[in-house]
C-alpha cells in the first residue's frame, strides 16, 4: 500500500470537522463509511478471522465483528467481519490470496457493508482535532492530573475560549472521572496551605474525593488541602529508606502522604501540618489505616516543630506490641513456653526529618542549628545512633545535566545552615524529582544533620 493510500485510509475514519462549535453537539459526530465485508457463520468465525489476518479492518473504538448486515443473514446468525478499505466487494482483484481462497472454498462471501460511525468510536484527541482551531493543534491540551474522581487541568491561555468545551470532551471520554477542574492560579500564591484556585468545568461540583497510594487510602476536600499524584513514586522512594522501629519527624506532613505508609511500616512518625484541613484529614487517615500505634498527628507551625518534637521525643516512653495474631493465637504444649512478643520501643531522637514544602523550606532549615545542644552524648560516637537525615524538598531552575542547579542548592543549604554543604560529605544527595514547568523543577535535598550545625 502506498504512502497516499495509507494517509487516505487513516482520513476517511477521521470525525466530521466543525471548528465553530463550543458547546460539544455529540450528534454533529456521524459518518457513513462504504466498506466491504467477510460474511461467515457463527462455527466459522474464529478461524476464517485467524486467517484473514491482515485482511482485517484494524481501527481503534471500531469492532471488526458485526451483525450481518442484511435482516435474513442476521436470523440466520451470521456475522460480518469488517475487512481493509482497499478491499472491493464486487471486485476479487483487490481481494488478497487468503480472502479469494475462502471465498473459493465457500467458507465466506464478501458483501458491501456500511459502516456507521458516532461520537463514541472516536477519542478525545479526534474530537478535539475536529473542533479547535488549526492553528493550535499542534499542542492539544492532553496532560491532567487525576485526584480520585476529578480531572485537575492547567489550560494555557490560548485554549481559554474552549474550556468548556474540552472539559466536556474529556468528560465523555475518561469513565472514570466525574468532575473537570481547571486551575486559575499558582499552588500557593493565594494561600500559605499550598491550596489553588479553581473553575468547575464540567460534572459534580464536589470535590470530596478517595486516594489510593502505597497500600494506604485518603480522603480529603480536594480544595482544602495539598495533593499531587503525580509525587507518587516520590513518596515511595523516601518511605523506602526508613526502617522498622524507627522515628520520622514529618514537618509538612499535609494529609500524611509520607507518615501513613511510614506507619505501616511500623516506622513512629510525628506528623505535622499547619492547615487545620490537612491536619484533620491526616488524623483520619491514621485511623482508617489503622497505624495509630505508629503515627502521631500534630497542628503547629513546622519551624517550632522541629525544635519543640526533638525535645519532647526524648522525654517521652512508647513500647508497641507488634506481635501477629497469628503468633498470639497458636497453641503450644503445656511444657513449652510462649514465644516471646515483639515490641517496637520509640526512639529518643529522629531518624529522619522530611520538609516537603519545596517553596518555601529551606528557610526553615535554621531550626536545626543547636537542635541537639549539650547532647553529643546521644550520638556517635559516644552511641551507636547517628545524627537524622534531613530530606528538605525545594524549586530551582532546568538544565540538561543539572550541575548549576545542584550547586545553588549546596549554596542555599549552607546559607540556611550557617555551614558550607561540600558534595562529599554529611551523605549529601540532591535528587531531580520532577519537571513542574518548562522552566522549572523540584529536587530533594537529602543530607546528613552536620554535628557542627546540630551542637553549636
Amino acid at each position: 500500500m502506498s504512502r497516499a493510500e495509507t494517509s487516505q485510509i487513516s482520513t476517511m475514519f477521521l470525525p466530521p470537522v466543525n471548528r465553530t462549535m463550543r458547546v460539544i453537539d455529540r450528534k454533529f459526530f456521524q459518518k457513513s463509511i462504504p466498506l466491504a465485508a467477510a460474511r461467515v457463520t457463527t462455527l466459522q468465525i474464529a478461524q476464517c478471522r485467524s486467517q484473514l489476518g491482515r485482511d482485517l479492518l484494524n481501527i481503534d473504538r471500531v469492532a471488526v465483528m458485526r451483525p450481518d448486515p442484511s435482516d435474513e443473514g442476521d436470523a440466520q446468525g451470521r456475522k460480518a467481519l469488517l475487512l481493509q478499505p482497499t478491499i472491493q466487494p464486487n471486485d476479487s482483484r483487490t481481494w488478497s490470496p487468503t480472502l479469494q481462497a475462502l471465498v473459493d472454498e465457500g467458507r465466506v462471501s464478501v458483501v458491501p457493508y456500511d459502516l456507521k460511525l458516532s461520537y463514541n468510536n472516536w477519542a478525545y484527541l479526534d474530537i478535539m482535532a475536529a473542533v479547535l482551531p488549526e492553528a493550535d493543534l499542534e499542542d492539544l491540551p492532553t496532560g491532567f492530573t487525576i485526584v480520585g474522581h476529578v480531572a485537575h487541568l492547567n489550560l494555557r491561555a490560548q485554549y481559554l475560549p474552549y474550556k468548556y468545551l474540552i472539559a466536556e470532551v474529556l468528560l465523555d471520554k475518561n469513565p472514570t472521572v466525574r468532575t473537570i477542574i481547571n486551575k486559575i492560579d499558582q499552588v500557593g500564591s493565594a494561600s500559605e496551605y499550598r491550596t489553588f484556585q479553581y473553575e468547575l468545568l464540567a460534572g459534580d461540583p464536589s470535590l470530596e474525593v478517595e486516594v489510593k497510594e502505597l497500600r494506604c487510602i485518603f480522603r480529603f476536600d480536594y480544595s482544602k488541602v495539598y495533593w499531587n499524584s503525580r509525587l507518587n513514586t516520590e513518596h515511595e522512594r523516601i518511605v523506602g529508606k526508613f526502617e522498622p522501629g524507627q522515628a520520622v519527624c514529618d514537618v509538612m506532613a499535609g494529609v500524611g502522604p509520607f507518615s501513613v505508609p511510614a506507619g505501616k511500616k511500623q516506622v513512629f512518625v510525628w506528623a505535622n501540618d499547619l492547615n487545620p484541613d490537612s491536619y484533620a484529614r491526616l488524623v483520619d487517615a491514621v485511623r482508617i489505616n489503622k497505624v495509630t500505634d505508629f503515627v502521631k498527628a500534630f497542628h503547629e507551625d513546622g519551624r517550632s516543630f522541629i525544635r519543640s518534637s526533638a525535645k519532647d521525643l526524648a522525654s517521652q516512653e512508647r513500647r508497641v506490641d507488634v506481635t501477629s495474631k497469628k503468633a498470639r493465637k497458636r497453641s503450644h504444649p503445656p511444657d513449652t513456653p510462649l514465644p516471646k512478643p515483639v515490641v517496637r520501643t520509640q526512639p529518643k531522637v529522629f531518624d529522619h526529618y522530611v520538609m516537603n514544602l519545596p517553596a518555601s523550606a529551606m528557610t526553615f532549615l535554621d531550626a536545626f542549628i543547636g537542635l541537639y545542644k549539650g547532647q553529643e552524648a546521644l550520638f556517635n560516637p559516644h552511641t551507636s545512633k547517628k545524627l537524622p537525615m534531613v530530606h528538605v524538598y525545594t524549586f530551582s531552575t532546568k538544565s540538561d545535566d543539572n550541575k548549576p542547579e545542584q550547586t545553588k542548592i549546596r549554596e542555599e543549604l549552607s546559607q540556611s545552615l550557617g555551614h558550607e554543604m561540600l558534595p562529599e560529605e554529611n551523605e549529601l544527595e540532591i535528587f531531580d524529582v520532577r519537571d513542574v514547568s518548562t522552566a522549572k523543577r523540584m529536587f530533594c535535598a537529602s543530607f546528613r544533620l552536620p554535628a557542627e550545625v546540630a551542637f553549636r
